[in-house]
């Protein structure tokens, strides 16, 4: 498979062909314009040449009965003919005239008639006595070489015209393609690394929309590539604690000298692998989302998802004896992700749950408002954060100081990420119906 036509090549192309395509039809007007004058010029001539020869036959003595042959003067004599009758006889001819009359009939005016298979253009006129006739006329092919005579040297200016015409055109295309050239040139030179975004001195309009899209590409890919350097940091960083707890766990049974002691090691160790697992579904959640763009929203069922997110906290291994309640009236028009919301809301509840006593309550609230807004809350009953707390809340690795319980801060970054892609605010402060965290979540108001 050949290479393809650079578009230098495709615009030279269609520029030949057009200038060629225009250049021929401006030849063909210009060709029958110059034979339509010629033959009004030469026919005009043929008039004048026929006067002439009335005039000079009426000088002359008409008593003589014999036929005159005119000498051929010119070397293109031969092209050219008259007669001259006078009373219906031949009375003067030219070197090249036949006897017989060249128009049949003397019918005056211009004729185009084929004498001995040769065409002729003949102007028949009469004297002023009606009694003499004179014919004048030309060869067709005689006009037909005078014009080929004008119109080849213009032809060959015309062609000279046009090759210099797609000699500049090419000059002029290599030079207005010098922006892309210098792009190519950027992006050749580029190392894979390097994404920072392109500058092109003075790009001309059509390439602006071109490089935006590729500085929006660069720094997609930016994004991403810092999305997956943070993850493989984050993944090195929170994974060495519960992988040495596992570690040291699973030496702990290993050299364990009773049954209970194993079970215990047992246990912990399986707890370590579940916050392991826990922690790396986060990691990986945080960074599809770091990733992704904003998703398409549809009508959300608020009070139908927080039900099943209930339910599934129900089943969470958090669940210790938590009271688990609902507040919903009813139907509350929402806009958002079904999925991202159950992501948000499963996050907002596990948190509640494992930075709560055991047995204390966590109420999730579905509120409407008026002008379609609402509310959603999420409150429980452990002991809250402090205005310092409260303040680094949603800041990765910030772990809440709430007595024993463990956990990496990706929760309340997933919730926080989710609420923006959503174009929705997300609160967090003190319930004032329990003891415990509150956090609120709305609809961002439109600017304006």
């Amino acid at each position: 498979m050949g290479h393809p036509a650079s578009l230098q090549a495709r615009l030279l192309i269609a520029l030949a062909a057009l200038a060629l395509g225009v250049g021929a039809l401006m030849g063909a007007l210009a060709s029958h314009q110059a034979r339509h004058e010629l033959d009004e010029l030469l026919d005009a001539h043929l008039a004048q040449a026929a006067a002439l020869l009335v005039v000079q036959h009426n000088s002359l003595p008409h008593d003589d009965d014999r036929v005159l042959d005119a000498p051929s003067l010119h070397r293109y004599a031969p092209r050219a003919a008259f007669q001259v009758f006078h009373e219906g006889a031949l009375v003067l001819r030219s070197a090249q005239a036949p006897v017989e009359p060249l128009v049949s009939g003397m019918s005056t005016g211009f004729h185009t008639v084929t004498h001995e298979h040769t065409s002729w253009r003949v102007f028949v006129t009469r004297g002023g006595q009606d009694d003499v006739t004179v014919m004048v006329g030309e060869r067709s092919a005689a006009r037909r070489e005078i014009l080929h005579a004008v119109l080849t040297p213009l032809a060959g200016v015309g062609a000279a015209a046009l090759l210099l015409m797609l000699l500049l055109s090419a000059g002029v295309l290599h030079w207005g393609l010098a922006p892309l050239r210098a792009l190519r040139s950027q992006l050749q030179q580029r190392r894979p690394e390097q994404l920072s975004p392109l500058e092109l001195p003075r790009a001309p309009a059509e390439l602006a929309p071109v490089l935006a899209a590729l500085n929006a590409l660069f720094a997609r890919i930016e994004m991403l590539l810092l999305g997956e350097r943070r993850l493989t940091a984050d993944a090195a960083h929170e994974l060495r604690t519960p992988i040495a707890a596992i570690r040291a766990q699973a030496q702990v049974a290993r050299g364990a000298s009773d049954s209970a002691e194993r079970d215990h090691a047992l246990a912990a160790t399986l707890a370590g692998c579940d916050r392991a697992a826990r922690l790396i579904d986060q990691l990986l959640m945080m960074a599809r989302l770091e990733a992704a763009a904003t998703p398409p929203r549809s009508p959300l069922a608020l009070h139908e998802l927080a039900r099943q997110a209930l339910a599934d906290a129900a089943e969470s291994p958090l669940n210790r004896g938590h009271v688990l309640a609902l507040e919903a009236a009813g139907p509350v028009p929402a806009e958002g992700d079904p999925l991202l919301t159950q992501v948000l809301l499963r996050n907002l509840l596990d948190n509640a749950l494992r930075y709560s006593p055991p047995g204390s309550p966590v109420t999730l609230t579905v509120e409407a408002g008026a002008a379609g807004d609402w509310q959603l809350r999420v409150e429980d009953g452990g002991r809250g954060l402090d205005e310092a707390g409260l303040a680094r809340l949603g800041q990765r690795f910030q772990r809440g100081a709430v007595g024993d319980a463990t956990g990496s801060g990706l929760g309340w970054s997933i919730v926080k990420r989710i609420a923006a892609l959503q174009g929705w605010s997300v609160r967090a402060g003190h319930s004032s119906s329990l003891s415990g965290l509150s956090v609120r979540l709305t609809p961002e108001k439109p600017a304006g």
